[in-house]
């Protein structure tokens, strides 16, 4: 899902509608370039029991999350 060119609180808000429509265990890949979108999406993980397995910088800036949904 690319959401890069969102701000703050949008790319959270949309990754969280996103998990909630993921069966259990499945992995969503997110891209977004927000700078408060990496404490954004590391904390909703935490909140809703997802497990956020790689965060990792893209080349032109930002970050692709790799999220697994809870209960899988």
């Amino acid at each position: 899902m690319d959401l890069r060119g969102l701000k703050c609180p949008l790319p959270a808000l949309r990754t969280r509608k996103a998990l909630a429509h993921r069966t259990p265990g499945a992995t969503l890949i997110v891209l977004a370039d927000d700078p408060l979108a990496r404490l954004d999406i590391a904390h909703l993980c935490r909140e809703g029991g997802h497990a956020l397995d790689a965060v990792e910088p893209l080349d032109a800036g930002g970050w692709r999350f790799r999220i697994r949904t809870r209960g899988g």
